[in-house]
């Protein structure tokens, strides 16, 4: 456990997390706001908390992010993995706590590109044979 602040970088579809973890007493901000007020939703701030939650950390430590692209379940998403990278870092000894809870594996799923005669990816426009 280091007394320095620990920066890490997450990603998710479009979007891109920075995090600064500080030993602290369990602040949580998200450009500026307190993190339910910035992703609004529910499940979205359990989805952000779940490693300080799975690690038995939350309470402990201040964590400052800045999100910027995407929709706000991509933000939520690279806010989960740069808390998990920073948690990693900050004690290594919740390696493999996160590695197993699937934590540190970043979801490389992105959006499939339009091709064109087709109304979307993978739609097709409707066949007539006549």
């Amino acid at each position: 456990m280091s007394d320095k602040p620990v920066v890490s970088t997450g990603r998710r579809k479009e979007a891109v997390a920075r995090v600064r973890l500080t030993p602290g007493k369990g602040a949580f901000k998200v450009n500026g706001r307190e993190l339910g007020d910035y992703l609004m939703r529910s499940t979205l701030v359990d989805h952000a908390q779940e490693p300080l939650k799975c690690t038995e950390t939350f309470g402990t430590v201040d964590i400052e992010a800045n999100s910027h692209g995407g929709g706000l379940a991509g933000q939520a998403g690279a806010i989960r993995l740069a808390v998990s990278r920073s948690l990693a870092e900050y004690n290594p000894d919740l390696r493999p706590v996160l590695r197993k809870a699937g934590f540190l594996t970043r979801d490389a799923r992105e959006v499939e590109r339009k091709k064109y005669g087709q109304p979307k990816a993978r739609k097709r426009f409707q066949y007539s044979k006549r």
